[in-house]
């Protein structure tokens, strides 16, 4: 990211959060749990920030999650991209709630993160102790993502998840966009897209 002030956008959950983000720190943010809506309520929330959000540049998260959140936070992102002529960059949104609780996995070597993934299932990944992921995203049923074994679990479901399981310490926790400072670089990529985690709900009819 160039230097200057990052507008930073997850819509990815039950939470709509951004935040303006400059050396080191953060200049302004908005965190509001809304569960539904994130098309009307995120771009008003970009506009509370300082300076209605301009920024130098823009980072959006990518899923998964939410399938209409997802869209609508990289599409946001893009747009605003556009009309301001800024770069913009990805990441995983999983890798942000990682980060959201960045002490506590530094601190138990490592965490799994267990998210909402609809359908029955919860996005999982294990994360190390530097926030690196140590294995792909996966959509999985309960009672397979609880054979994983982390002992910290984190996330929207991280409560559900070790309330199945037994064993662990569960923290109940939501992407937040100032958390994004504690991204490592590597969790960036360019020309940010979805990341769905799995299927989409429709499929493509057959041709006759």
């Amino acid at each position: 990211m160039p230097d200057g002030q990052t507008l930073v956008i997850d819509s990815a959950s039950e939470a709509c959060s951004v935040a303006l983000v400059a050396d080191g720190r953060v200049v302004d943010y908005r965190h509001d749990v809304i569960g539904r809506g994130h098309a009307e309520r995120l771009v008003p929330l970009v506009a509370e920030l300082a300076g209605g959000g301009r920024a130098d540049a823009i980072a959006v998260g990518c899923g998964p999650g939410s399938f209409a959140g997802v869209r609508i936070g990289v599409a946001a992102a893009r747009a605003l991209a556009l009309g301001w002529q800024v770069p913009v960059q990805g990441f995983s949104t999983l890798a942000l709630v990682a980060a959201t609780a960045a002490d506590a996995v530094a601190e138990a070597g490592g965490a799994l993160v267990v998210m909402e993934g609809g359908h029955g299932q919860w996005f999982v990944q294990p994360f190390a102790a530097d926030l690196s992921p140590r294995a792909e995203v996966r959509s999985l049923l309960p009672d397979a993502a609880i054979m994983l074994d982390d002992i910290l679990v984190i996330g929207n479901r991280a409560e559900a998840f070790v309330e199945r399981r037994g064993p662990g310490r569960a923290l109940a926790v939501l992407p937040d966009a100032r958390a994004f400072l504690r991204l490592p670089r590597a969790a960036l990529g360019d020309r940010p897209s979805p990341i769905y985690g799995r299927a989409p709900d429709a499929k493509p009819m057959r041709a006759v």
